[in-house]
């Protein structure tokens, strides 16, 4: 079964991102030398970091063919029940624990829908973005949940630094380390390889592929919901309205790192260097003073050649 692509589409799909973080970071400080001041790199960081998170659990659902629309929306809900039961008095390192076990119960829901019910992710997903999202606004009611408390811990999660390092940019980091093990050193990423690959063919070979599924979808919401309470603790409040587009941005991430869309073919690195492409842009175009309505054209047309360049790959 072939996992790794091969060739030039290899080649690119190893160094081709990297090539084209390098160049990005040349051309930006050509253009405005403030770009890679340590604090603009640290600030750089501490905004790629939800998305890096959302994008490595979306990683690994890519890989097998698969695609999670409603991680946005699960990080607007499970970050929004997070900031209620804060208010309510819940000691907030319970209560962000809380919030990711519901996070990761909404990612098995997918799963379970995805695998169980022989339905398309594509499908799934939207319905559950809506529903999730509607949750979100019946819960909150329209409304920010503010109030959240002064504690110390909550505070160092989404505005903390670690020995210089914004906090956020610390926990992307370990997440990345962890994950990286088990996508590339473990049964169960072989496993998430085999299904991208084959799907029959895993099933035939003895894989439990429901099981692995709803796994991976568990995955993508505890990611998601991480990522939620980083966004609560820096903004200290519970937005409705967080999260939206935010899984466009790591599909985005995932397909510029070299993962294929059809699955079975991709590197967890590469969907990181994806992630600091597109913040990078982000945070390029701010200091260049591009206006916001030409970033959403220039991101969309970055997604639209990464896309471009899978297909041709394939």
């Amino acid at each position: 079964m072939k996992l790794e692509a091969t060739g030039k589409s290899g080649i690119w799909q190893k160094f081709g991102p990297l090539l084209a973080l390098v160049l990005l970071f040349i051309v930006i400080t050509v253009l405005n030398p403030s770009f890679m001041e340590p604090n603009n790199i640290l600030n750089l960081l501490r905004q790629t970091s939800i998305n890096a998170l959302i994008a490595f659990g979306m990683t690994f659902i890519i890989l097998t063919g698969g695609i999670d629309l409603s991680v946005g929306s699960i990080l607007a809900l499970s970050s929004a029940l997070m900031a209620g039961m804060m208010v309510s008095g819940l000691d907030p390192i319970l209560a962000i624990l809380v919030g990711i076990l519901l996070g990761a119960i909404m990612g098995v829901i997918n799963g379970i829908l995805v695998s169980k019910g022989k339905m398309a992710p594509f499908i799934v997903t939207l319905a559950t973005m809506t529903i999730f999202r509607g949750l979100t606004l019946v819960y909150t009611d329209g409304k920010p949940i503010t109030g959240i408390g002064d504690s110390v811990m909550f505070q160092m999660l989404g505005r903390g630094y670690f020995l210089g390092v914004p906090v956020p940019a610390v926990v992307m980091i370990i997440a990345f380390m962890i994950l990286w093990f088990l996508l590339h050193k473990t049964s169960f990423g072989r496993k998430t390889y085999a299904i991208g690959g084959n799907e029959k063919a895993s099933r035939i070979s003895g894989i439990k592929v429901d099981r692995v599924k709803v796994a991976i979808y568990g995955l993508a919401g505890t990611m998601a919901a991480i990522a939620g309470a980083i966004l609560t603790s820096r903004l200290n409040s519970a937005q409705p309205t967080a999260g939206q587009s935010y899984e466009m941005d790591a599909i985005a991430a995932v397909v510029l790192g070299g993962t294929s869309l059809s699955g079975g073919k991709g590197r967890l690195f590469g969907t990181l260097v994806g992630v600091l492409i597109i913040g990078t842009l982000n945070n390029g175009m701010n200091l260049l003073g591009v206006s916001s309505f030409y970033q959403q054209v220039v991101k969309g047309a970055v997604i639209l050649i990464a896309v471009l360049l899978d297909r041709k790959k394939s």
